[in-house]
């Protein structure tokens, strides 16, 4: 069955890393399909989190949909992980999905997580309800809660439910809008009479609320302040627009694992959470650049953005995409706008978790996978091919943790690229690069733990076992003086020889370069490309350290020959003679990368982080601001001493804090390290 726009609901689940957005998931999954099991974390039997390496560690690591059926609405869910190493998945989804649900765990209230993710969504103006879990925990001071919510959050949050429960045990809650309460039985929720010795502090809540109500219109404003009642339809209408406006951030309590809240949080869905024709018009580009419109509905053009691709063992390529306008049905012939290629839709099927359900038309607003597509990424846009479409991509954060990875069998050396591109092609924030000086095959990703995850998916999925090292710096030596000597390559043998004689010179330059000045023909113009091949064969290790050399410029001056004996040979090796001469008199240096970071941290750990970049040799600091009580730090800081780094900044900033890197340019090391890098990198060659 297809579903048109106004009857579908995409929603992303958010909080910080053990909240309970899965369980919230399982069991709103659970209530709104009436299903008789829920699976759980504990047991690895929840329809999200289906990877092996989730159920191992406990934890969401990719981003999976849950859809299902409910009083004739179709809600996709989207679980997305906590831990900010997998903040790609989230990147990805938020692009185009326009409603959300921020969980909170009530024992530990509003968390790192919690905080990055809700200005996230703010800024991204999608529509959220927040939904505090585990309030059957003891000791929970709900208004405390609340008012540090509000604190953080903003004023906006509007609490629409208020927690009851006798000597500390929480049984259900009251509805602060229609003033009824919902009791939870020991199996289930049901309707029930709001306790005699809450209904003041319900009633305060209830005026809260309505007063978050009357602020979306005037007309609503007049009538609240004098004193006269709202209907139902006036509440109805006024906290929808208010959260579609991103005026109201309901905020509704429960407990999961129990099941309390999950049916009024179903039907806050429904009510108040946009629909897919509810939103602005898609900006795009046409096909001769010029920008185009897509509306949510069944009779625009067809065109989907896709925002995950899955690398299946068994199916393939497998890319999920939500669809923007239009409608796609199965043998449709789609463009991939970006490659110019046109094919047919084969295979499409919607994702529960894991499972794959075949269906023939899904209408826009919808969200559906698509197998056996060529070259459609993650990011990528298809489209009608009579009316080309492309979405822009999003901006995804660069790999800043390498390690490099050594395999343990030798036969897999075959197979590893082939994988590797795979695991990139799933996941964008992922770096892949084999570094041909050092030897290394380096893998980066956005810390530690997303690193494991690669690993452990090298092993689990495509047997590959491997150890890991830190990467080696690349350095490079270059001179800051100049000096001038003569190369002689002459060797009599019997018969032919060598002869070739060269005088240089050699000085600092911006790039690397060779030219010459000889006059008088005392080397032949022949040998000219001979010399300069040996030139910058020569730069190709320095004598300081072994690393190649750059920024020097070759000039050949003079020479000497010989009719019979000389030949390319003598004058590529006389070249390189001559650079060895005279490089040491050239007051040779060694250059480190410098990388470009830009660090995003709160206004409170400015002092902590610039302090600790001072202990990294970090140079030109810039800050400026970036959001609400967030600062972005920009600076120069050698690669040696940020490799480490993303594990540093998160302690630093009790997980707030995170950063890309670019590399800028190579620069002297400093005098007093000099000494240092020279003996690590014989140790290295030794080793």
């Amino acid at each position: 069955m297809s579903f048109t726009p106004d009857k579908i609901r995409n929603v992303v689940v958010l909080g910080h890393q053990g909240s309970g957005k899965t369980t919230l998931v399982e069991a709103l999954y659970q209530m709104g399909t009436n299903s008789a099991t829920k699976g759980t974390i504990e047991k690895g039997t929840t329809i999200s989190d289906y990877l092996k390496e989730e159920q191992d560690r406990l934890s969401s690591i990719q981003a999976s949909i849950v859809p299902f059926e409910h009083d004739g609405y179709r809600i996709n869910l989207i679980d997305l992980p906590g831990n900010d190493d997998f903040v790609g998945e989230i990147i990805g989804v938020t692009s185009i999905i326009k409603g959300a649900i921020l969980v909170i765990d009530a024992t530990s209230g509003v968390q790192q997580g919690t905080l990055k993710h809700f200005r996230m969504l703010k800024r991204k103006n999608i529509p959220t309800l927040i939904f505090v879990n585990k309030m059957d925990k003891e000791n929970i001071d709900f208004d405390a809660l609340l008012t540090e919510i509000r604190e953080k959050l903003g004023k906006k949050v509007a609490p629409f439910c208020y927690p009851l429960g006798h000597a500390d045990q929480f049984d259900g809650f009251a509805n602060c809008v229609d003033l009824k309460a919902r009791i939870f039985d020991g199996t289930k929720c049901v309707d029930a009479e709001i306790y005699e010795d809450k209904k003041a502090t319900v009633l305060e809540y209830n005026n809260m609320v309505l007063e978050a109500v009357a602020t979306t219109s005037d007309e609503l404003l007049d009538k609240f302040f004098a004193g006269e009642t709202l209907t139902r339809e006036e509440i109805r209408h006024g906290l929808r627009k208010g959260v579609i406006d991103g005026e109201i951030d309901p905020l509704l309590v429960g407990c999961a694992p129990k099941n309390i809240g999950c049916n009024t949080l179903i039907s806050m869905i429904l009510d108040y959470l946009p629909s897919p024709e509810d939103l602005k018009p898609f900006d795009a580009t046409g096909a001769n650049k010029e920008p185009v419109e897509r509306k949510t509905t069944v009779d625009e053009p067809f065109s989907a953005y896709c925002f995950k691709t899955i690398s299946d063992l068994y199916s393939g390529t497998i890319n999920i995409v939500k669809i923007n306008s239009g409608k796609l049905k199965l043998g449709d012939e789609i463009l991939n706008p970006e490659t110019g290629k046109t094919q047919k839709v084969s295979s499409m099927f919607y994702l529960e978790g894991k499972k794959q359900i075949n269906v023939d038309e899904v209408n826009a607003g919808d969200i559906v996978a698509l197998a056996k597509i060529d070259d459609l990424v993650t990011g990528g846009t298809i489209c009608d091919p009579k009316n080309v479409t492309i979405y822009d991509k999003p901006k995804y954060p660069t790999p800043v943790y390498y390690r490099a990875i050594e395999l343990t069998s030798k036969k897999d050396e075959d197979k590893i690229s082939g994988v590797l591109a795979k695991i990139t092609l799933e996941d964008p924030t992922i770096g892949v690069k084999r570094n041909q000086e050092t030897k290394q095959l380096l893998i980066g990703g956005l810390g530690n733990h997303h690193l494991t995850y690669v690993l452990d998916k090298l092993k689990n999925t495509y047997k590959i076992e491997c150890t890991t090292s830190a990467p080696k710096v690349v350095y490079r030596e270059s001179i800051k003086g100049s000096a001038e000597a003569t190369g002689r390559y002459i060797k009599q043998s019997g018969g032919s020889g060598f002869y070739g004689v060269v005088v240089m010179s050699f000085e600092p330059c911006e790039e690397s370069c060779f030219e010459e000045t000889v006059f008088g023909g005392t080397v032949p113009k022949q040998y000219f490309p001979a010399v300069e091949k040996g030139f910058f064969e020569a730069l190709n290790s320095g004598l300081l350290a072994g690393f190649p050399v750059i920024g020097v410029k070759g000039t050949l001056k003079d020479g000497k020959y010989h009719p019979v004996d000389s030949n390319e040979m003598a004058f590529k090796m006389a070249a390189i003679l001559a650079f060895k001469e005279a490089y040491m008199n050239c007051k040779p240096i060694i250059l480190e990368p410098i990388m470009r970071v830009t660090i995003y941290v709160e206004n409170k750990y400015i002092g902590d982080v610039i302090s600790d970049l001072n202990t990294r040799r970090a140079k030109n600091i810039m800050m400026e601001e970036d959001g609400v009580d967030t600062q972005k730090i920009i600076a120069s800081i050698p690669e040696a001493e940020i490799n480490e780094y993303s594990a540093k900044l998160k302690s630093i900033t009790q997980g707030g804090g995170y950063f890309n890197r670019v590399f800028e340019a190579y620069e002297e090391v400093p005098h007093n390290l000099k000494d240092k890098v020279i003996a690590e990198n014989a140790l290295n060659k030794q080793n």
